[in-house]
């Protein structure tokens, strides 16, 4: 059928970048001064095994991620820009394979405009730092619990000291002892009465009696 003059042309430039082992990103352009509204891929796999039509309407976008492919596959796509009449042309068919799981991304690849990855690995990257954050309260705990026992073990010991000092008995506290172990202790002398024995000289001379005994007896020196 012919063509309505009003629809869009074909895109151009189609190219396919950003190709890992599940996802690829295909892109276009649009010739200027036609006006388009949206845009349809139609992509299969090579062997035919699978066919997928993608339709968006209202949108501007010039790049579609494509999901859901499969491991080390050859695809094959191809673009439509939808107009306010109709849809274009399909453009030329472009050929791709995806990547293997063991396989790095090539080195001019870049994951600028593949948002949903990025949100990914945004997501990864939050859940590691949330993990370490969790780990570094747990070490702080655990610093903040051991320091509280080891001060709680220094105030019991101290505690036991202050009991044992108070329990001693008084008698450690009496009179200090001397060098040579005996104790001091104060002794009273008892006073010491001398009696001496005077014979007057008008007493007996031989007699050990006193003088008034002589006086009573007969003294046989008189």
């Amino acid at each position: 059928c012919l063509a309505h003059p009003d629809r869009p042309p074909s895109p151009v430039n189609v190219t396919v970048t950003q190709l890992k082992a599940n996802s690829a990103t295909v892109s276009w352009d649009v010739p200027e001064g036609d006006v388009v509204i949206g845009y349809a891929i139609l992509q299969q796999r090579q062997d035919g095994q699978m066919q997928r039509f993608i339709r968006e309407v209202n949108t501007t976008n010039r790049a579609c991620v494509l999901w859901d492919l499969a491991e080390d596959a050859d695809y094959i796509i191809q673009v439509q820009s939808i107009g306010l009449y109709g849809e274009s042309q399909a453009s030329k068919r472009v050929h791709f394979r995806t990547l293997k799981e063991t396989d790095r991304l090539p080195s001019n690849s870049s994951n600028q405009g593949d948002i949903t990855m990025e949100g990914l690995d945004k997501d990864r990257q939050l859940q590691t730092g949330e993990i370490i954050i969790i780990v570094a309260v747990l070490l702080m705990w655990a610093a903040v619990i051991a320091l509280f026992c080891r001060q709680y073990d220094i105030i019991k010991d101290n505690d036991s000291n202050n009991n044992k000092e108070k329990t001693k008995p008084s008698s450690e506290h009496s009179t200090p002892e001397r060098p040579s172990g005996g104790l001091l202790r104060s002794k009273k002398k008892s006073p010491s009465v001398n009696i001496i024995e005077v014979a007057p000289a008008w007493g007996c001379a031989r007699s050990q009696l006193p003088s008034h005994a002589c006086r009573a007896w007969p003294c046989p020196s008189r």
